[in-house]
Parts: C-alpha cells; sequence; structure tokens
C-alpha cells in the first residue's frame, strides 16, 4: 500500500518491480468503503466510486488487444470493458438519484424539526456518543469508517419538541474527490442540520489536523455556515495534565467521554439549551372541527397551557418559528 494517489502507470510500473498487488491510498480507501457499506444507498455510492476509481485503472490483459468477433466487433476487451462501466456506471446514477429522492422526502419531513448532526474524522467516537445520547444500538467499531451511512435518532429521554441526532460518515485526509460527492446527499444531512457537534479523539496526537479536515470536508458543502460546538471527546484516555491544557487551547469546547453518563447529561442539556434559545411562543387556536391535528401539534411543539373557548382548544406552545409557521399552514388546508 501506498499512502499516496498513484497515477495507473505508477501502478503497473510498481506491481512489475514488486511482483506484488499495489494499492494507492485511494484505492484502500475505496475498499474499506464497499466492505462496510450496508444500505442500499451506501452500497450505491461506493460502487460508483469504485468503478470510477478503476476505469482508468484497466489495462490490457495478455492478447487483451484483439478485437473481438460477432456482438461488439471491432472493439478491444479493453474497449468492451470500459463501455460496461460507462453503462454500469449510468445505471448506478440512475437508481441512486431514485433512492436519494426518497432520502430528501425524509430529510424534506423533519424539516422544521430540531436536528442535531454529529461530524467529525474517522474514529473520532461519534457512535459511541450517539448511542449514549439516544440509547439506540448503532454500530460502534473501533475502526476507520466504521458507520457509512447517516443514522438518525431520537434524543432520549425525549424532549418536546423531540430533538433528532444523526451520525454520519467519518472524514480522513485526503479524502478521494469521488467518494465526497458520492456521499454529498449522505452529507446533507450535515447541511440541513441545526446544528453540528463536531466530535473530536482529544487522545489522539493529531486532532487538531483532524478537526481541520473535517471542517475543510464541510466548508466544500457549505456547513460551515450552521452552527456547531466542538466536542472533545474520549477524555478519560487523557491524564489531568492533557486535560488541562486541552481547556486552555479550547475554552469554549464541550469536553467528556461518550461512556461518562454525567458527561452524556450535560451535553444533552447544552443541545436542549441550544434549541430553548432559539424557540418562541404564540398562541394556536384548533378548531373543534379539526381536532385531529393534535398530534401534530405536540410533535412539533411544546404545548405550555391548555384552554377552551367557543372556537376551540386554544393551545399556548412554544417552538421553532418554522415549526409553528408550518403548523399554521396546516390549520388553514385542513
Amino acid at each position: 500500500m501506498v499512502d499516496h494517489e498513484l497515477s495507473p502507470s505508477q501502478i503497473r510500473n510498481l506491481e512489475r518491480a514488486t511482483g506484488a498487488e499495489v494499492l494507492d491510498r485511494t484505492g484502500v480507501i475505496v475498499e474499506i468503503f464497499h466492505r462496510h457499506a450496508n444500505t442500499r444507498e451506501a452500497k450505491l455510492q461506493v460502487e460508483m466510486a469504485r468503478l470510477k476509481y478503476v476505469a482508468p485503472r484497466l489495462r490490457e490483459s495478455s492478447g487483451g488487444g484483439e478485437r473481438r468477433q460477432g456482438p461488439g466487433a471491432g472493439e478491444s476487451n479493453l474497449d468492451l470493458d470500459r463501455r460496461k462501466i460507462r453503462d454500469r456506471l449510468a445505471e448506478l446514477k440512475e437508481q441512486l438519484e431514485a433512492v436519494q429522492r426518497d432520502s430528501d422526502n425524509r430529510r424534506s419531513a423533519r424539516r422544521d424539526q430540531l436536528r442535531v448532526a454529529l461530524v467529525g474524522y474517522t474514529n473520532a467516537g461519534k457512535s459511541s456518543l450517539m448511542r449514549a445520547l439516544t440509547g439506540s444500538q448503532v454500530l460502534v467499531e473501533d475502526k476507520l469508517f466504521a458507520t457509512l451511512d447517516t443514522t438518525v435518532r431520537i434524543l432520549q429521554p425525549e424532549t418536546r419538541p423531540r430533538v433528532l441526532v444523526s451520525d454520519t460518515v467519518g472524514f480522513i485526509k485526503q479524502l478521494p474527490h469521488d467518494l465526497v460527492a458520492s456521499f454529498r446527499s449522505t452529507l446533507t444531512e450535515a447541511l440541513e442540520a441545526s446544528l453540528l457537534l463536531y466530535v473530536v479523539d482529544a487522545s489522539d496526537p493529531t486532532h487538531e489536523a483532524q478537526l481541520e479536515v473535517s471542517r475543510s470536508v464541510l466548508r466544500e458543502i457549505g456547513a460551515d455556515a450552521v452552527p456547531s460546538r466542538l466536542v472533545l471527546n474520549k477524555l478519560d484516555r487523557m491524564d489531568a495534565a492533557g486535560r488541562a491544557a486541552l481547556v486552555e487551547k479550547h475554552p469554549d469546547a464541550i469536553m467528556l467521554s461518550a461512556h461518562a453518563p454525567a458527561d452524556v447529561a450535560a451535553l444533552r442539556e447544552t443541545i436542549i439549551g441550544f434549541f430553548e434559545a432559539e424557540m418562541v411562543e404564540d398562541v394556536l387556536v384548533l378548531p373543534y372541527a379539526k381536532q385531529g391535528l393534535i398530534g401534530e401539534v405536540y410533535e412539533s411543539a411544546r404545548v405550555l397551557s391548555e384552554d377552551y373557548d367557543e372556537a376551540g382548544r386554544v393551545l399556548r406552545i412554544r417552538g421553532l418559528p418554522g415549526a409553528l409557521a408550518r403548523l399554521r399552514r396546516s390549520l388553514a388546508a385542513a
């Protein structure tokens, strides 16, 4: 393995010189992504990135330059392989667009909800923190890119309105451009969040460089405009001097261990406090003929009080401005 991107000719020359298969940095990352893709969307994204990586590296096998007979006559085996890849990429693109339309619809339905996205370098502990915050059984493994798919769960104990937490694909330095492009829809979860938590493995000596990689990738998709907080994780692996140095360098950061319940509870309160500052109060009158919408009200806002008059149920509510506007639109359309 070579920790740089190599041209096809460099790979061929190294393989001839060593007699062994040679993978450059991009090839290794693509293979790791391929092994860890679980959902249909991730599998389609990874296969596209894999084919784009393989296509320019195809070469003639022994006798491969011979022209075919019959169907495809006039094409060499190499030409045929390249055409198959182009056709397959077109097919994958069509399938991925259909899957992403469904994902976009789900994200649209969550648009006015309170949404937090965990972002950061691969293996920073995002999935452990996700499990601690939501009580979900998301995959937690000490390896690169254990999470390739965006997972969305409800913050626990549940709040009103509820807070959604998403765990996103981890970043790595020199992430191949095709993989960034392929996972753009997955990263959209970060772009559309109300709050980003940059999770950093504070015990890693290179954590400052890793943080810059995460910020750089998110700048590329425009998510650097989303409000964010820095979360320095894995403090249980550090001594007192190391923790003190972190406090001095990052006084505004949230410092915790995902395995310490008190730390996780404090982070939960920080998240709730962020959204409380964004909320407003309003009064909503739910006509007696439209009581079927009461579930949507409780889903979208916190009901502070209920009363009744001749017009219907009078609700004093608190929520995000966008959510309250959507409730009024629902009432008008019902």
